[in-house]
């Protein structure tokens, strides 16, 4: 039987806010004047993208390594345009659960993010994200999801027992990683996954 849940951890791409690296690599095409689909095939999260989520290089190293990989020389500046055109705003419902949840238990996002990124959902979705008690990323603590370090260092911050916390992202590896770091995990699919698991939560 799973132990009660004391607090909730969301992930915030694609749980709260919609994320689409296609339309990042969709502008970037378009400053460079090359093929989108080419573009796209040529994107990857590699060792460079990972260091930037754990803060190791900023912005600017980054998108030095983005000209290597995609073979396009555009500026910092479009490499930022596009770099933020990733975000859709929020997922449709997540007002039906967000303050209700918060109210309820003790809750937290947890992203795998970047500098640049987080300044952006900041300045833009400020007013969503309030009712948050912290938000931790990635970049911030120098951990990534699905690192057992990430959520230790998470669920610690938090002073919850990891198995009493109740998280949500929509990576399959992530919810994994999550479980094996002793928290309870839901995979979201879509916003109805997440509100399946909030209903005994949030209940009238």
């Amino acid at each position: 039987m799973s132990e009660p849940v004391e607090a909730l951890l969301f992930d915030l791409g694609n749980v709260i806010l919609d994320i689409d690296f296609k339309r990042t690599t969709s502008r970037w095409a378009a400053h460079a004047g090359c093929d989108p689909k080419a573009l796209w095939k040529r994107y990857r999260p590699d060792d460079a993208y990972k260091q930037h989520e754990r803060g190791q290089i900023d912005d600017a190293a980054y998108f030095t390594a983005l000209r290597a990989m995609l073979e396009i020389d555009i500026t910092d500046d479009q490499f930022l345009e596009g770099w933020n055109a990733t975000f859709g705003g929020p997922i449709t419902g997540v007002e039906e659960w967000i303050k209700p949840a918060c109210a309820a238990l003790p809750s937290y996002v947890f992203s795998n993010t970047n500098p640049a990124h987080e300044k952006y959902f900041r300045a833009n979705y400020g007013e969503l994200l309030k009712p948050f008690r912290t938000v931790f990323t990635s970049s911030g603590i120098g951990h990534r999801k699905p690192d057992r370090e990430a959520f230790a260092y998470v669920v610690r911050e938090m002073n919850v027992a990891p198995e009493r916390v109740l998280f949500f992202d929509d990576a399959s590896a992530n919810v994994e990683g999550a479980r094996a770091a002793g928290l309870q995990a839901v995979l979201v699919r879509s916003n109805a996954d997440t509100l399946d698991a909030l209903r005994p939560i949030i209940k009238p």
